[in-house]
């Protein structure tokens, strides 16, 4: 479907969110901030992947103080993860973090959560209201009787509602749960109810094939749905796996259409070339060319000719033979030892 939600749009540095901009992706460095030199190396890392804004845990002065080498070294904004600490949150808005992640009910006092609304304003710094499963507030526990969605957007609802107080606006909002159905529920439910952003997730999704398959199914969920502004992929390992796979669910769903999208058949009895490694290969060396688009990449000739001519560059071959097509028409035939570089050559040909 793909019929995005119209929600109202905050920015985060020049990254703009909802209202119809493009779903921004996300990640979260996992150095210690207070160790600039290694944070600003992951940033670099997570910058070249794709990644559109980071966040850094803020957990002490020390932290906030390293804003001021990071900020300047990197070229996506910066949001402060702030726990608890108010005084944490204007540390970091004074060294020129472009957006919070808070929840105003850990602030404590309301003059507290009011000093930093209003220097959030000052400084047109956008916050992230972040409720998850293991955050409800215990009255609306008691209220619905568990952890349930209504129990997580009501806590949300409400801690809007401590910002707007202070005539705060520029929030988005997630609602993560580590179970799927819970988190795909919980964001339906406040996307019924409100036209903040929302920001995507699945926390503590886990390590591996099983966090990937979580983040997929819960994340692809709603944005085929339309729901959702922004996202991150929450895995246990290298962040920067987390804008590969981030990126890989907006591709599917054709919501980004940067690089190049791999179509290749499963394998089967049929496979009539070494499939797997010329796949393998060609995701390492198509890194390097200078080309949007699909190109399909078969194993045998029942399926392979009709996928290849389907898209932008194509090869199928079998016993010990190739061909390439280009837009539905066959261009070469060579060997399967062979096969790759000749379409590589042809792309680096066309789009000199």
């Amino acid at each position: 479907m793909n019929l995005s939600k119209h929600t109202r749009q905050i920015a985060v540095g020049d990254v703009l969110i909802g209202g119809g901009a493009p779903i921004s992706i996300q990640s979260m460095t996992n150095t210690k901030t207070k160790d600039a030199v290694s944070t600003i190396d992951q940033i670099h890392r997570l910058e070249n992947a794709g990644c559109d804004i980071i966040r850094v845990a803020v957990n002490d002065l020390e932290d906030a103080e390293a804003l001021d080498q990071i900020i300047p070294a990197i070229s996506i904004p910066v949001i402060a993860d702030i726990q608890f600490d108010y005084r944490l949150a204007l540390y970091a808005l004074k060294h020129g973090v472009h957006g919070l992640r808070i929840n105003p009910g850990n602030i404590g006092e309301v003059w507290k959560v009011k000093e930093v609304a209003d220097a959030a304003k000052a400084g047109n710094v956008s916050i992230r209201i972040g409720v998850n499963s293991g955050s409800v507030k215990p009255a609306f526990i008691e209220k619905y009787r568990g952890v349930n969605p209504k129990s997580i957007v009501e806590s949300a609802l409400d801690e809007i509602a401590t910002l707007d107080k202070f005539g705060f606006d520029a929030i988005k909002v997630s609602l993560k749960s580590s179970d799927v159905r819970q988190s795909i529920e919980s964001y339906r439910e406040f996307s019924r109810v409100s036209d903040y952003p929302l920001h995507l997730g699945i926390t503590e999704a886990g390590a591996g094939m099983n966090g990937i398959v979580k983040s997929a199914v819960g994340m692809g969920t709603l944005l085929e749905e339309g729901i959702g502004d922004t996202m991150r992929v929450s895995l246990t390992g290298d962040p920067v796996d987390e804008v590969h796979c981030a990126k890989a669910i907006l591709k599917s769903l054709g919501l980004r259409r940067e690089g190049i999208d791999i179509v290749a058949c499963p394998t089967c009895g049929r496979t009539e070339i070494d499939l797997i490694h010329l796949v393998k290969d060609a995701e390492d060396r198509f890194k390097a060319l200078n080309f949007e688009g699909k190109i399909a990449i078969m194993g045998c000739r029942v399926n392979g000719p009709g996928e290849a001519r389907e898209a932008d560059y194509g090869i199928t071959g079998g016993n010990g033979r190739g061909v390439i097509f280009k837009k539905g028409e066959v261009v070469e035939t060579v060997d399967e030892a062979h096969l790759l570089d000749a379409l590589i050559d042809l792309i680096e040909r066309d789009h000199r």
